[in-house]
């Protein structure tokens, strides 16, 4: 859960200064975005791996990690990993919905992941790993409750769950050192924490 704000470190208003080009596709990883491209943040364990995950996907325009949820502005990545900050480790995707719906979106975020698992992800431990969903508006809220029911019922037929995936409208995404930024890209053969159930969501 998010962190109280008599333990939340203090933070800074002066936000994280990146490069801002994403080193795959070359675009720009801050707004404004091209007309018709919506954006999602997601929260699934450590951003390395999950990172990967989106940019490859078709309709995908562009990718960053951050931290969003919590209280502390401007978060470090040493403040987030403390767990009092009340961030996690998130994703920030950008798509057109011409080419990818939101609905496989969700189906790849809750295939890629054990959503059952409160604040953590497998060895990674702490509230800054914990399941999320950031949406933009009410309509990507519907949605995503939607495919969260869908797939709560999916993993209850196999007797596992609940589900403890928070859905909750984004306020502030704060961007990750420019050193996480596209991890994987940079270290082929860093660590990437993504492991699945195995049980397939029935949407998208």
């Amino acid at each position: 859960m998010p962190a109280s704000s008599q333990s939340a470190p203090e933070g800074r208003d002066t936000p994280m200064s990146i490069d801002g080009r994403h080193t795959v596709s070359g675009r720009a990883m801050m707004p404004p975005w091209p007309e018709g491209l919506e954006e999602i943040v997601l929260g699934l364990g450590c951003f390395w791996g999950a990172e990967r995950l989106f940019w490859e996907l078709p309709g995908v325009h562009v990718t960053a990690v951050g931290y969003a949820g919590g209280e502390t502005p401007n978060p470090t990545y040493r403040e987030t990993c403390t767990g009092r900050t009340g961030h996690a480790e998130v994703v920030r995707v950008v798509y057109d919905p011409e080419v990818i719906d939101l609905d496989t979106l969700l189906r790849h975020f809750w295939e890629a992941h054990d959503p059952t698992q409160g604040d953590r992800q497998g060895n990674d431990i702490g509230p800054q790993y914990r399941s999320i969903i950031l949406t933009s508006d009410e309509a990507q809220r519907d949605v995503a409750e939607r495919s969260r029911a869908a797939y709560g019922e999916a993993l209850a037929r196999v007797g596992r769950g609940p589900v403890t995936t928070e859905i909750v409208p984004l306020e502030t995404f704060y961007y990750a050192e420019d050193y996480h930024q596209q991890y994987l890209d940079k270290n082929p053969g860093g660590y990437c924490g993504l492991k699945g159930t195995g049980v397939s969501c029935p949407i998208g």
